[in-house]
């Protein structure tokens, strides 16, 4: 199948290329290689990773800038909601649609009225998290919560969390310079042999603690799989509202804000057992048509 099109689009800073394509035609050797080379900061056009969506019905597959495949993308999700709802008639009314993806199906809220038809804030049903060790998935026998954690020369309290895909969440404070910790122990963590299929690593820091240690506002660093240091992670920040509830740092039913590099994103856990809600904003970057070894590569 030859692409005559392509579009690239940012949440927060953590940018995508969307191509249209059915589900039926996937082919994860030529994805990887395509991804490698769309992907690439100085020889392509530059992003995290490609979402393909199936012009007909609503559907993500993400592939990593390494070629990679994770189970799913916050961040990609809200940005292909918004591709979806650019192809409907212009409205003001909120567009309500369910989008299928590797972690199962997530219902998205684009809310329009707002004038602009290439930006809008997307609501996000998320997954229902898991601390089940076979889920997230770790090796270890029981559920991590603040669990101490050997990485380097250092111990970490981790929280492991599943969000459709792994994270490991930590609030430890880390000392004068926690950026050049964050540098050195990001990596070892993904490393840990504990993560058979490797971590996403988040670092959080409450920002406006109460008396009784509860907090609604935090700032937020990840180091993806497949990605690197990125902008903004919707299912990090996600899995951080997650672990802030069960360590006792913040409270269910109230939106956090979570601000990551690229900007904030409001993250919402309700009842156990419920899906985490995720809000934020999504824009069109620019569209384009590939052209010389990229349009070969995307036949």
């Amino acid at each position: 199948m030859s692409v005559d099109r392509m579009y690239k689009y940012e949440g927060l800073g953590n940018d995508f290329i969307v191509i249209e394509r059915p589900r039926g035609l996937r082919d994860d050797a030529a994805d990887a290689t395509l991804a490698r080379a769309l992907c690439d900061r100085h020889f392509g056009v530059g992003a995290d990773g490609l979402l393909f969506v199936d012009p007909e019905q609503p559907s993500m597959h993400v592939v990593n800038a390494d070629g990679s495949v994770p189970e799913m993308c916050g961040n990609g999700l809200r940005c292909v909601a918004l591709h979806y709802a650019r192809h409907e008639a212009l409205s003001t009314s909120d567009l309500i649609f369910d989008v299928a993806t590797g972690a199962g199906p997530h219902t998205c809220r684009v809310e329009r009225g707002l004038g602009a038809t290439d930006e809008a804030w997307i609501t996000v049903e998320m997954a229902v998290p898991s601390l089940v060790p076979a889920e997230v998935p770790t090796t270890r026998a029981a559920p991590m919560v603040d669990a101490p954690t050997e990485v380097g020369e250092h111990t970490l309290h981790l929280t492991s969390v599943s969000m459709g895909n792994p994270h490991a969440v930590t609030f430890d404070a880390l000392g004068a310079d926690p950026r050049a910790l964050q540098l050195a122990l990001g990596p070892l963590v993904q490393a840990l042999p504990i993560y058979p299929r490797g971590v996403n690593v988040s670092f959080v820091q409450p920002l406006d603690v109460d008396g009784n240690g509860v907090a609604r506002h935090f700032k937020l660093d990840v180091l993806e799989r497949g990605a690197g240091w990125t902008l903004a992670c919707g299912t990090g920040a996600c899995a951080a509202g997650v672990a802030a509830v069960l360590t006792g740092r913040a409270q269910r039913h109230q939106p956090l804000r979570f601000d990551l590099p690229g900007g904030p994103l409001e993250i919402t856990v309700s009842d156990e057992g419920a899906r985490v809600r995720m809000r934020g904003p999504a824009r069109l970057v620019f569209e384009f048509v590939p052209s010389g070894r990229f349009a070969g590569l995307a036949k």
